[in-house]
């Protein structure tokens, strides 16, 4: 089973803290997003823990929470504060962690550091969250190929929206990247309705396999 696996996206509002959540309620175990940009409404952390159903112990803290909804490199600086890469060392829990990143994989942290860079130094197992909509193509795999560039490991990818069989195909043919399933656009979006469509879209196995 794997332990810990890290969810990024091709892009930022595609859904990628959605499928987070239905991923950990599968699993069983505990989310942490190490940072968090923007904290009017519902935070990531409180949507995962919603939708996922989980404890409040299951939420990890975020290291960084920055007030304006922004990149995160551009939020710590409104907020003077300086966003270390020292400060986001995967924590040590007694079950599988789901690790969600801000954004796509080149959002900055600051001025030096992205979101690439720290899962590079992770060499977790990373699983990219695509749209199926117009322009997904090109940013699937310009983001594969960033992933493989740094030799970090990728399980698949996970298409969020309407069925687009003849995009998911060809993502899947030019990156040889396996499907690993797709997260439909869900109204009413309830714990109830994403956990059924994630057992109906994806299959555990071949997400979980190991690290």
């Amino acid at each position: 089973m794997i332990r810990r696996i890290v969810i990024t996206g091709t892009d930022t509002g595609i859904g990628k803290t959605v499928f987070a959540a239905g991923l950990t309620g599968l699993l069983d175990g505990f989310y942490w997003k190490p940072v968090q940009s923007g904290l009017d409404g519902e935070t990531d952390s409180e949507v995962v823990a919603r939708l996922a159903g989980l404890p409040s112990g299951r939420v990890l803290p975020e290291a960084y929470r920055l007030k304006s909804p922004l990149s995160p490199h551009r939020s710590a600086e409104i907020d003077g504060v300086s966003i270390e890469a020292g400060d986001l060392s995967v924590p040590a829990i007694p079950g599988p962690l789901v690790i969600e990143g801000a954004g796509g994989l080149m959002v900055p942290l600051n001025r030096r550091t992205r979101f690439i860079d720290i899962f590079a130094q992770w060499r977790l197992p990373v699983i990219l969250c695509a749209r199926t909509t117009l322009g997904t193509i090109n940013h699937t795999l310009l983001s594969i190929e960033a992933l493989r560039a740094r030799s970090i490991p990728l399980v698949g990818i996970a298409f969020i929206g309407e069925e687009v069989a003849d995009t998911q195909r060809t993502i899947v043919e030019f990156s040889g990247v396996p499907q690993l399933g797709r997260l439909p656009l869900l109204d009413p979006l309830t714990g109830k309705t994403l956990r059924e469509a994630m057992v109906a879209g994806f299959d555990l196995a071949s997400i979980a396999g190991g690290e």
